[in-house]
Formats: C-alpha cells, sequence, structure tokens
C-alpha cells in the first residue's frame, strides 16, 4: 500500500552523496507540509550520534539514514547504511499512518541500506543496537 507520497530527486540525491562522498554522515527525510512530496529536512557531516538521534523529533514522525561507522577487532573499520523509520509513541496518528504508509515510496529508491531499524523511543535508538544488528552473521 503507498500513499501516493514520494521522494523529490533532492532525496535520491543526497543519498548517493552519503554512500558514495563520505562526507555527510546522516540525512533525515520527512514529509512536505503540503503532504505531497518526501523531502530532506536536514543533511549533516556530524558523525556523533547523539547529535543524530536529538535531530529525531519527539512528538513528529520521520526517516533518516545514518552511516554507521564501526570497529571489528583484527577487521578494522567497518561502514553499514542504517536506515531509521521513527515513529514516536506521542506522534500524531495520522502522521504515523501517512509514514508507515509512505515509507516503501522512499525505502525502496535506497540501494545499499544493511540494517533496518524501525523505533518508537529514543531507548530503541542506540549504538549497541545497531552494533549488534551490522555485527549479526
Amino acid at each position: 500500500m503507498s500513499s501516493g507520497v514520494q521522494p523529490v530527486a533532492e532525496c535520491l540525491e543526497k543519498y548517493q552523496e552519503l554512500k558514495t562522498g563520505k562526507k555527510l554522515a546522516y540525512i533525515i527525510y520527512g514529509i512536505s507540509d503540503d503532504k505531497k512530496s518526501i523531502v530532506v529536512l536536514k543533511t549533516s557531516e556530524s558523525r556523533d550520534f547523539e547529535d543524530f538521534v536529538a535531530d529525531l523529533p519527539e512528538r513528529e514522525c520521520r526517516w533518516a539514514v545514518y552511516d554507521y561507522e564501526f570497529e571489528l577487532p583484527g577487521e578494522g573499520k567497518r561502514n553499514k547504511l542504517v536506515f531509521v523509520q521513527w515513529s514516536p509513541d506521542d506522534a500524531n496518528i495520522r502522521n504515523k499512518m501517512i509514514y508507515a504508509s509512505s515509507k516503501d515510496a522512499i525505502h525502496r529508491r535506497l540501494e545499499g541500506i544493511h540494517i533496518d531499524l524501525q523505533a518508537t523511543d529514543y531507548s530503541e535508538i542506540t549504538k549497541e543496537t545497531i552494533f549488534d544488528k551490522a555485527t549479526r552473521r
């Protein structure tokens, strides 16, 4: 089921930039005010995980892609792209429904996502959770 909300070109351009340029650390996506398209709300070069989590609003849904860097003993640095569907418990029900029904429109266009994370609370977005998903074999 799709809500008909589609990502604007910038969504995919910024994603490619994050994926290939290694300059951006994360992108926050949202639905435009007119509810007709998916737009880039913020991009950041900050690799600080706390900055990323702080950019997810307390009462509004978002999608985000985070370029997660981690180290494995004996294997060195690794990167995994994490897609986050942020749907806080306190978000408006209509907002949650639009985001849930529009997720595929953005998600399927972002090639190379390694980890999917759905979160309704900040306690569900932790480095430990992502590291666990990233290192599962």
